[in-house]
């Protein structure tokens, strides 16, 4: 699959191809579901917790007699059914984490990479540099190419010619920057544009290829 090559300013500059296996994979919709419901289980903290009767203060007697008052028989104020008393089937810490085998999840990836290749919603730039560090600036470059939806922008690596791009693009709301090699089937699906920098497709194509 050849697509149209970009500069920041939103002028077309080339053409590059896309490799086929991960592109144009098949397109597994259960395999993504999985995936993504995973990332968002092992997203949890799983610090969850309540107090079960054992573990609240106080009720250390009988509140009244068992027979005689005319009222409920009752064996502690610490009860379920009393005002500050212990939770029944009380939530406690836990791990949420789910197991996926790593082919099943970068065939999820390639998967979604494919839908999004398939729908004309990524977009290759040529690179990544900026005249000004400055949240405008980089805005209006993205804006150029992507319109107003929301971005997803790889970059290759963590190396300084990436910093000011970093930077500009710290505080833009509706744009998230993530290594190529980081890259995930959630963030994928909640983004509706991905702008990869061609330097980029090598660092896909090393580990999904």
């Amino acid at each position: 699959m050849e697509v149209d090559v970009f500069n920041l300013k939103g002028k077309k500059v080339g053409k590059a191809k896309l490799p086929e296996t991960i592109f144009e994979a098949p397109i597994k919709v259960d395999l993504m579901h999985q995936a993504y419901v995973r990332q968002m289980a092992n997203s949890r903290l799983g610090t969850h917790s309540t107090k079960g009767r054992s573990e609240v203060s106080g009720g250390g007697r009988k509140p009244w007699r068992q027979k005689g008052t005319g009222r409920a028989r009752q064996g502690s104020i610490r009860a379920a059914q009393w005002v500050g008393g212990g939770k029944i089937f009380t939530p406690k810490p836990r791990s949420y984490e789910q197991a996926m085998p790593k082919k099943m999840r970068r065939a999820a990836l390639r998967s979604a990479l494919s839908v999004k290749a398939s729908e004309g919603e990524i977009i290759l730039v040529d690179e990544l540099k900026i005249d000004e560090v400055k949240t405008q600036v980089m805005a209006d470059a993205l804006r150029a190419v992507a319109g107003d939806a929301r971005v997803l922008l790889l970059i290759p690596d963590n190396g300084p010619e990436y910093e000011d791009v970093k930077r500009a693009s710290a505080n833009i709301a509706d744009v998230k920057l993530l290594l190529a090699n980081y890259l995930n089937v959630r963030d994928l699906l909640s983004f509706k544009q991905v702008v990869i920098p061609v330097a980029a497709l090598d660092v896909i194509e090393s580990y999904l290829g």
